[in-house]
């Protein structure tokens, strides 16, 4: 097993072709995806064709992109997954975070947890200059790991994808954190 990152109770490690029931599980529960997809699953034939091996892409250019599998580290529970990898055309230096975890993880830190290790190695061991994250405004819990982690929100825009919200068009908040900001957090 391949570790990207080890925090007090997470490792984060590389997804592999053996993680497909994780991500079914996870992707299929209608909470976890309530902000995601409006509830609707991902079926597994996405997760086998799609999911994967956009995650395995990640991994072929490097330590810097990814998107990481969430492991309790006292009882090997795959708990979610995070994201941390340069946002699309924009420069190599500011990276997006994310977060996903399965119901029962919710409620314990562990988003938190995470987040913070990943800034952290983002500013003191990739190079990035600007993390970013996003969530629905209606999506608190989301919102608030990402304070925690010491992001604040920047902006808002409507979602690009109305379709999987019955036609709606929800509200989404930006969040950022530059280096500098979190340089002056650290003293």
């Amino acid at each position: 097993m391949e570790i990207y990152l080890e925090t007090e109770r997470l490792l984060l490690r590389r997804f592999t072709v053996h993680d497909v029931d994780n991500l079914v599980l996870l992707d299929g529960d209608p909470e976890v995806m309530r902000y995601l997809s409006g509830g609707a699953p991902t079926p597994r034939d996405v997760i086998e064709r799609e999911t994967l091996p956009r995650f395995f892409s990640y991994y072929e250019r490097g330590d810097r992109y990814g998107t990481w599998a969430a492991i309790e580290k006292t009882t090997g529970a795959f708990l979610g997954r995070f994201i941390f990898r340069p946002l699309q055309d924009t420069s190599p230096d500011v990276f997006d975070l994310g977060f996903r975890l399965c119901r029962a993880a919710w409620g314990q830190g562990y988003a938190t947890e995470g987040s913070l290790a990943l800034v952290r190695k983002g500013f003191t061991e990739l190079g990035v200059r600007r993390v970013t994250a996003s969530a629905l405004a209606a999506n608190i819990a989301s919102r608030r790991v990402m304070e925690k982690a010491g992001l604040t929100r920047v902006g808002t825009h409507r979602s690009a994808h109305p379709e999987r919200f019955g036609g709606q068009d929800p509200e989404v908040f930006v969040y950022a954190l530059t280096r500098e900001a979190w340089e002056r957090t650290q003293r």
